[in-house]
């Protein structure tokens, strides 16, 4: 457990997948799980691309104290942060800031303020706006979790994973951010995948692996 600075009392897991692995994921998971449903996940996701995994419950989950809120998400991803770095010891260039689909906000969010080794957006969103009505060119000031206005500001290289029948959040979403993106690499865009479904198609863990082994060494 860590403490935010909201005073929210946050339940994490760090899931040392191999001691040769070079890096750290900061994985924030998507909305409708918790810790407890994503373990196996990632126990076999940091097994086969060589990468240790660090997630966390937000506010509101699992064991974690207090309300889900916009502003509980960026704090409850500072103590995460702050936790992998003092009491595990894990420097910013070691560690991948990982988020999928809900968990892409408090990723671009930290990515945004402090450099790591790397960013993966997985079926990421550009605003709440522009989710619930598609047609928004502008963020407002009631627009929630405006990733697109904050994924410029993002100086680590950037992967964008997006299914093209995503029927959560659009695909488009993922190219918005994509073409914002100040050091892009290869993105995934998988064809026939919806948004829970990605990682069931093989070229997401081939895709991974590509990055986590042989790109990052070579940026």
């Amino acid at each position: 457990m860590t403490r935010t600075v909201r005073g929210n009392r946050i339940a994490c897991m760090f899931v040392r997948c191999s001691p040769s692995a070079r890096y750290t994921m900061l994985f924030s998971h998507g909305n409708a799980v918790d810790l407890g449903q994503m373990s196996s996940f990632y126990v076999g996701l940091g097994s086969r691309i060589n990468c240790n995994i660090f997630s966390y419950d937000y506010s509101g989950y699992g064991a974690s104290s207090g309300k889900p809120s916009e502003k509980n998400l960026y704090a409850d991803v500072d103590a995460a942060w702050h936790a992998l770095r003092t009491r595990y010891g894990i420097r910013p260039e070691n560690v991948i800031v990982y988020g999928q689909s809900i968990g892409t906000v408090p990723s671009v969010d930290l990515a945004a303020r402090y450099e790591s080794a790397a960013v993966v957006l997985h079926s990421p969103l550009t605003s709440g706006m522009r989710v619930a009505f598609p047609d928004t060119k502008k963020t407002y000031c009631f627009d929630a979790f405006p990733n697109i206005d904050k994924i410029s500001k993002v100086t680590s290289p950037v992967l964008v994973i997006h299914g093209t029948e995503d029927e959560v959040i659009d695909f488009s979403h993922g190219l918005a951010l994509y073409e914002r993106c100040q050091r892009p690499v290869e993105p995934l865009w998988v064809e026939g995948a919806g948004h829970n479904d990605v990682e069931l198609y093989g070229q997401y863990l081939e895709r991974l692996k590509q990055f986590v082994s042989h790109e990052l060494v070579n940026l």
